[in-house]
């Protein structure tokens, strides 16, 4: 005979209630209902005794964490000594529970019981929160005039309520007006008053009232600081992230919530490599993860091609059991995409035992990239026969796939079919990936004039598209209207000035890049560095064009001067066609030695063993000839190389390079 057996058969009232409301105390899960049940029905009679009044409130409590909330709400309808404390624990549930007109409605019922059930100073920050939650501003205006009444708007968690109400209902002047009133704050006050502005979507007011109080210096910020300052710091200023780290860094207690909310930061502001260091410095300060820590680290290290650390991340799920996990899964599945691991991806992906629209966006995306539009489509239409509804970044991914794999008229019908069968309004990342598609099919005309019937007006990404086209396809004449457009909308664009330089210089109109080049200095615009990635062992490494601050510089370029020397014997010659302007052929060459990308390849190979993949990640597109010498690099060395740019995927195996080489030497045999 169990715990519970023996306590409801006991006879004695008086030994017994006190076993049984022990029990009632032990119930606190949905599966310990029947035995709540059944304690209940003892302790009803044994209603005679004076402490019946906590049996109840203990009842209420423990029905409302089994989530039976309309038994909770029945023990308190038929207590006929019900008061304030009664109403309070059912509201705490029903809050905690996001039943927040329920909440309301309950609160409204406590006045009219008569004094002993009025509302307290418990009861309002409750009520408040659920004003908040719904919207309910004007309720919670009058909610707040009642407090100040009765002379509760100097209770510290009141206020903290009243502020959070007033930010979330869309009125951060009233709330800021609360907390200016307070004679008193404590670090909960800031965070509430932080973490309103942020909400309400005043980021900068928010990050002012962040450094006030680090300023103070007391109170001292803590991990709530940490989470109400995340909100903001969305795009936000590198002088302020660097502000946050600081505080961070100095902060005493550093718990799990701080860490996550730093690694956020990093994440949301694409400082990926800066958010692998952090939590590679966490794991050395054996702080536990969560989910929400590896699902935020997961995609910037398919961000910086950190493959050993997701993999790492990877087996610390599988350890801990963390899965089924959708935001993890999805989460994996995009560090294994973008680390050039499709088939990893598309293991977590099959092995998934249920799947939302992001887990299929995320693969069709996978396979898109890579130029496998077929496949991409495949899992777009089984999408649709598993009865998902697609969303606009779902089709976004699909119509990326068929741009990438030059599927034009797969491409225009899934476009017609966003809008006619989803009735899905196209959004200009909609509209970009249908003139990328155009644009690449060598559709330019017609890529302009879908332009210039477009429901919205474009933006950057779209001329950007049809600049990027012309640039391939030499089109002079609509590629000066699309820079017209991009010169006027972001004047200081550095990207866009190199293209329009470039269309110039594959013609030859060096005058023209001259002209251009002089604009750009006179706005005191600089070409966007190149810049690499590279992960060996704990550590990421960014090399950028011309690198010479690494340790290993001096064996970097020697490395490099041995690869270049061994492919030139195997006809590689310069791809100096596309520099910015008539420089020296020499210089030109130079230049593009030196790209980071060659300087990462010579890097990986110096420190790796033989047969290990190389993988890349850019932050601007590769260029002709650094793609035509990783190739041959990749044949000479026997390695794969995967090169990540902000388009896509390179995916170079050594194989394939020697069988290309060998048919251009059979072709040169036949026409000598």
């Amino acid at each position: 005979m169990n715990l519970s057996q023996s306590l409801l058969l006991r006879p004695s009232p008086a030994g017994g209630q006190h076993g049984l409301l022990h029990l009632v105390d032990s119930c606190r899960a949905a599966a310990h209902l029947p035995t709540l049940r059944a304690v209940h029905a003892r302790l009803l009679l044994l209603q005679h005794l004076p402490s019946s009044a906590v049996a109840r409130v203990k009842l209420i409590q423990a029905y409302a964490a089994c989530s039976a909330l309309p038994a909770a709400r029945a023990v308190l309808t038929s207590s006929p000594d019900r008061t304030t404390v009664f109403f309070n624990v059912l509201l705490r549930a029903l809050t905690a529970a996001s039943l927040h007109r329920e909440a309301l409605l309950l609160f409204a019922s406590m006045r009219p019981q008569g004094p002993s059930c009025s509302p307290d100073h418990y009861t309002y920050p409750l009520a408040l929160k659920s004003c908040a939650a719904s919207g309910s501003l004007r309720l919670g205006v009058q909610i707040h005039a009642s407090i100040a009444r009765l002379g509760l708007d100097a209770n510290l968690f009141v206020a903290h309520s009243a502020i959070s109400m007033y930010a979330r209902c869309g009125r951060p002047d009233d709330a800021y007006q609360v907390f200016d009133e307070m004679q008193h704050r404590d670090v909960v006050s800031w965070n509430a008053m932080i973490s309103g502005f942020a909400h309400a979507g005043l980021f900068q007011r928010a990050v002012i009232i962040f450094r006030e109080l680090v300023g103070l210096q007391c109170p001292q910020p803590d991990a709530g600081t940490m989470a109400s300052i995340l909100p903001a710091m969305g795009n936000a200023k590198a002088e302020d992230i660097a502000f946050v780290r600081e505080v961070f860094d100095k902060m005493q207690f550093r718990g799990l919530i701080s860490w996550n909310a730093m690694l956020s930061i990093y994440a949301i502001n694409g400082l990926h490599v800066k958010a692998v260091e952090l939590f590679m410095r966490m794991e050395k300060d054996a702080v536990e993860p969560d989910g929400m820590t590896l699902s935020t680290v997961l995609p910037c290290c398919g961000q910086v091609s950190a493959f050993s650390l997701g993999k790492r991340i990877h087996e610390i799920i599988k350890r801990k059991g963390m899965c089924p996990n959708m935001l993890l899964e999805n989460a994996l599945m995009d560090m294994y995409a973008n680390c050039g691991c499709l088939n990893d991806a598309r293991e977590v992906f099959d092995a998934m035992g249920s799947r939302d629209v992001v887990s299929w966006t995320s693969i069709i995306s996978a396979y898109g990239v890579r130029g496998h539009g077929t496949e991409a489509i495949n899992l777009f239409e089984n999408m649709l026969g598993q009865g998902l509804q697609p969303d606009s970044i779902a089709f976004v991914a699909v119509l990326a796939a068929c741009s990438h794999a030059g599927l034009l008229d797969v491409g225009k019908h899934y476009f017609d079919c966003m809008t006619s069968r989803y009735q899905i309004t196209p959004k200009a990342e909609h509209y970009t990936c249908m003139v990328d598609l155009l644009g690449r099919a060598g559709c330019i005309r017609e890529a302009y004039d879908f332009i210039m019937a477009m429901r919205m007006k474009p933006n950057e990404r779209v001329w950007g598209a049809l600049l990027g086209a012309c640039r391939i396809h030499s089109n002079m004449d609509i590629g000066l209207l699309a820079a017209d457009s991009l010169f006027r909308m972001v004047p200081d664009q550095t990207g866009y000035y190199v293209l329009l330089s470039n269309i110039y210089a594959r013609t030859g109109r060096w005058a023209d890049v001259t002209s251009v080049r002089s604009v750009m200095a006179s706005k005191g615009i600089k070409k966007l560095p190149g810049a690499s990635n590279v992960e060996i062992g704990d550590q990421v490494h960014t090399f950028h064009v011309g690198d010479r601050s690494h340790p290993q510089s001096e064996m970097i370029y020697k490395k490099l001067e041995e690869l270049l020397g061994r492919i030139r014997g195997m006809g590689y010659n310069p791809g100096v066609e596309g520099t910015l302007h008539d420089v020296e052929e020499e210089e030109k060459e130079g230049h593009l030695s030196v790209h980071s990308e060659k300087l990462a390849i010579a890097f990986v190979l110096i420190n790796t063993s033989p047969g290990t993949p190389i993988r890349i990640t850019m932050n601007l597109r590769t260029c002709s000839d650094c793609h035509h010498a990783a190739k041959l690099i990749s044949a000479i060395t026997d390695r794969e190389i995967i090169l990540k740019d902000i388009n896509r995927f390179h995916h170079i195996y050594p194989c394939a390079t020697l069988h290309y080489q060998s048919k251009r030497k059979i072709r040169r045999l036949i026409q000598g």
